[in-house]
């Protein structure tokens, strides 16, 4: 566990972030703000993205509908092996160094693509049928859920493309059927409900981590609480916020992105602090499919840069981490719901 009095967390300054214009026609410069933000910091803003400021109002509506629900009604919809459906508060250990006591204070709601259960398949963890609050608790809630789903995949899609680029690759390299063609793709709800965070007691809404995948894009309200660290090696370790602005989606790289380039671009660290005040956000995960193998990229290879990592099985990789940040399902089904 780290020394709580070495580490010094800036909790008022807001880090600057490149903003990537999706209906920008020039795609040069697009790749130039990309690469440089990668090389940063890993984070950046998209905007002109295609969905409207009404939709995603709408579905930030339906979210806090959710989580507004009884808890008994919520736990019927509980997290399945497949990772879809409702997490609870404290479910998730994102920093077991520092969260020495409890997991972190939000809920959750994982939204997959849809597989119909006919169609599952055992040895792929994350391939199965969404679970879905009942029509009549939330009539139209699916709905509008899948279709945010389906867009916000678009955009993952086209972001994918000038990374890509800026990677010195053909735009079109992570479209393959075993990348983005038939990703991994899991939209997550969640809800901070108003815990106040405190570092030097290991309490955070969501611990110090990394992404597991390709990339995140996340949406939110007007409540701060996302940080970054863009030195995670450094002593003392110095957190900058990250300001939500209105339609915009904060896009950050994942770990696999991280071993695709050999650490040219790095996944960053960063976390969620409370104020008090309840927060909702939008995150949308971005892994390539099950049976992609995530090996050195050619263009970031050579003699003097030989691959750090071993390739790796995009299933074996998440599986591993869902299962070191998640509470085993058993521990619900010995607790009454």
């Amino acid at each position: 566990m780290e020394n709580k009095n070495d580490v010094e967390d800036v909790i008022n300054k807001v880090s600057v972030l490149n903003c990537i214009d999706l209906s920008n026609p020039d795609i040069h410069q697009s790749v130039s703000l990309l690469k440089q933000a990668c090389l940063d910091c890993g984070f950046f803003y998209v905007v002109n993205h295609g969905i409207s400021q009404e939709f995603m109002d709408d579905v930030f509506a339906g979210s806090r509908k959710f989580f507004e629900l009884p808890l008994t009604e919520k736990m019927k919809v509980l997290r399945n092996e497949k990772h879809r459906g409702y997490t609870p508060v404290l479910d998730e250990l994102l920093d077991p160094d520092n969260q020495v006591h409890v997991g972190d204070y939000k809920e959750g709601y994982y939204i997959g693509i849809e597989v119909p259960e006919a169609d599952a398949d055992a040895d792929k963890p994350f391939y199965g049928p969404n679970v879905w609050p009942s029509a009549d608790v939330l009539p139209g809630w699916r709905e509008t859920m899948e279709q945010f789903h389906q867009k916000a995949l678009e955009i993952a899609r086209a972001v994918a493309r000038i990374i890509a680029l800026a990677l010195d690759l053909q735009a079109d390299f992570f479209d393959k059927p075993t990348m983005l063609g038939h990703p991994i793709a899991v939209m997550r709800l969640l809800h901070y409900g108003g815990q106040i965070s405190d570092p030097s007691k290991g309490i955070y809404g969501a611990g110090a981590h990394s992404d597991y995948g390709l990339i995140t894009l996340l949406a939110t309200d007007d409540v701060f609480g996302l940080q970054i660290c863009k030195d995670k090696d450094a002593q003392p370790q110095v957190w900058e916020y990250i300001q939500p602005v209105k339609g915009a989606f904060v896009v950050n790289l994942g770990d696999m992105l991280e071993r695709w380039s050999n650490c040219i671009f790095k996944s960053t660290l960063h976390r969620v602090l409370g104020n008090g005040q309840d927060r909702y956000s939008i995150a949308y995960f971005v892994e390539p499919s099950h049976d992609c193998l995530v090996e050195c990229l050619p263009t970031c290879k050579s003699e003097k840069n030989p691959p750090k990592f071993p390739p790796i099985k995009c299933s074996t990789y998440l599986s591993q981490r869902y299962k070191d940040t998640h509470a085993d399902l058993s521990v619900y089904k010995r607790s009454p719901t």
